[in-house]
């Protein structure tokens, strides 16, 4: 260990060309590109690394798994924009990664994953814990370096910061042997900054291209704006409400969209997509126009290519060039940023009338609201659907809601009403569950004064469930509500609707989670009828710790409605017996 360091700054960062291990060069590094958390588990190859944290002014958190570890890195980045760390060690450390680092991939989630690497000696020798992870990443990565120098690791570093932000953001892995985390360099933060970035040659967003959009905009009788993921990731939300405001233009979106566009606005659809709502989807159907903003048309949206928005011209405004007319064929592509693309577009937009076209998508939803279940007579029976209007209108929708995959995921998206961006955390392209419990630490890691809360089912919860003891370890106020069906509830769904009801392998044995959380020290209580419901909503958030709630709700139930895998946006399947283009909770 190197015995003459400078002493960091108070703020941790070092200013001047200062002789380090590199295991402080890692160190010194990070806390220059402004990290204050990171998410790790230690081992023999990152060892050098853990044994220089204690001179650098950042947090470590413990987790109990390397995948919670990079799904709280995934999380913190998501409810900040920032770039998330985790750091983990060789062979099964780093691969215990790939799961976080997949997910995120998919989302264009930034984030950034050191893992230690055997000595640079015995690299390919197949030595203890090793493995290529540079290899095995490669397709889930933005990009990865593998470091065996001292003097080359503040470079590799400060590159792997600057792609993971810039552009589509994205997972970059750095995975560094032991030597060179032992060796000495001189370290130089300003020296090893990066060229400047350079965006892609196609992110130049000609005039023409403009002009070719206003014009559609301009003699477009009915117009729907796709908002997705990227109007957050952007920061373009004041340029979506602007061009949707003063064209009259309603707003549909993703599920990864949801707060990018304020739930409550007059021009918010709702969500599209599989489960999305039906007059949602309907509306694209019938649209002359689609405006694509940061989404990329993804299948769960799409439903079958050859049966999508037939009748409409589509612009398609995204930064990634690999995402044009890759699943969707565009008439105008406007390749760049979001915001900076809106900016240039908006004083091409004059006011226009919509006022016909909002009243035919009105119309379509019938006379009493969707999804306003609040004032339904208690019939002793407990659905999720109570749980997610609950929890938002107990909160008053000003949470952090981290959910994992599967119905519940749908349901919180479908009635829990969304008017901030960053408040709905969750796995999109990827899907994974036991996503929910390591994000949402990494969420209030990232934003100790917001409330937060886990919203995962039975099934999806088991996977991570360790990482309660992180939480207590914290000593983090986030609360917990376990929707138990009995069943993998998803999975369920689908073999009841084209499996025949052959329920295999489905239903789900679970611990008593009120006794799991009083082991970890956390309060707990289960939750049987609706009538209970909001007095233990109430007291989870007046108490001062982590709470858990297991809610106890219908075994056998479905979200509604659904777009059957490959199927065009109208074969929904609906409720039995309902307006085929409403889905009332009437029977809740």
């Amino acid at each position: 260990m190197n015995t003459n360091v400078n002493t960091p700054s108070p703020n941790g960062a070092i200013t001047t060309p200062t002789r380090l291990t590199g295991s402080e060069i890692l160190w010194a590094t990070l806390v220059g590109e402004g990290v204050t958390d990171v998410f790790g588990y230690p081992g023999g190859a990152i060892l050098p690394a853990y044994d220089a944290l204690r001179k650098f002014p950042i947090r470590h958190v413990l987790v109990r798994h390397e995948q919670g570890a990079s799904h709280m890195a995934d999380g913190y980045a998501r409810a900040t924009g920032k770039v998330g760390v985790a750091v983990a060690t060789s062979g099964p450390g780093a691969t215990n990664l790939v799961t976080g680092i997949a997910t995120a991939m998919l989302d264009s989630i930034p984030m950034v994953c050191v893992t230690g690497q055997v000595s640079s000696k015995v690299l390919g020798t197949d030595a203890f814990q090793e493995v290529d992870i540079t290899g095995v990443t490669l397709p889930v990565t933005k990009h990865n370096f593998l470091v065996s120098r001292a003097e080359d690791l503040a470079p590799a570093l400060r590159h792997a910061f600057q792609i993971a932000r810039s552009g589509r953001p994205g997972p970059v892995l750095v995975d560094i042997t032991k030597d060179a985390q032992q060796a000495t360099a001189l370290f130089d933060f300003d020296a090893a900054k990066p060229a400047p970035y350079r965006p892609h040659p196609m992110l130049k967003v000609e005039e023409n291209g403009l002009k070719e959009a206003a014009e559609l905009i301009r003699n477009a009788k009915r117009p729907v704006i796709l908002a997705g993921h990227g109007v957050m990731q952007s920061g373009a939300m004041e340029q979506v409400r602007s061009l949707a405001e003063r064209a009259q233009i309603p707003v549909a979106l993703t599920l990864l969209g949801l707060g990018g566009f304020p739930a409550s606005h007059p021009l918010n659809l709702g969500m599209m997509g599989m489960h999305g709502e039906s007059w949602v989807n309907h509306a694209i159907q019938e649209a002359d126009l689609l405006i694509a903003c940061g989404m990329r048309f993804d299948d769960r949206v799409i439903g079958t290519p050859s049966t999508y928005a037939l009748k409409a011209k589509k612009i398609h405004i995204e930064v990634d060039p690999a995402e044009i007319n890759k699943n969707i064929k565009v008439d105008v592509a406007l390749v760049g940023d979001l915001a900076e693309v809106l900016e240039q577009l908006l004083p091409q937009i004059s006011g226009r009338d919509g006022s016909a076209w909002l009243k035919t998508i009105d119309a379509s939803k019938g006379a009493v609201a969707v999804r306003d279940i609040k004032n339904l007579p208690d019939s002793g029976h407990l659905y999720a659907a109570h749980v997610m209007h609950d929890l938002w209108r107990i909160t008053g929708g000003n949470a952090i809601v981290v959910t994992d995959v599967g119905q519940h995921q749908m349901w919180e998206a479908q009635y829990f009403h969304h008017e901030h961006p960053r408040t709905l955390i969750t796995s999109g392209g990827l899907g994974t569950m036991g996503f929910a419990l390591p994000a949402a630490i990494g969420a209030k890691v990232a934003c100790p004064d917001k409330e937060v809360w886990v919203v995962a089912g039975d099934g999806g919860f088991q996977m991570t469930s360790p990482e309660l003891a992180t939480i207590v370890q914290e000593k983090l106020k986030i609360n917990i509500a376990v929707i138990n069906n009995g069943y993998l509830g998803m999975v369920r769904q689908w073999q009841e609707f084209f499996y025949d009801k052959n329920y295999e392998s489905t239903p789900l044995v679970s611990p008593d989670f009120v006794k799991l959380a009083d082991a970890h020290g956390i309060a707990a209580k289960a939750v049987r009828t609706r009538g209970e419901l909001a007095g233990a909503v109430e007291e989870a958030r007046a108490h001062k710790g982590a709470y858990l709630l297991n809610f106890l709700v219908e075994k056998e139930d479905s979200v509604y409605p659904m777009i059957p895998a490959g199927s065009a946006l109208h074969e929904m399947i609906r409720r039995p017996g309902k307006n085929p283009l409403v889905e009332r909770p009437d029977d809740i």
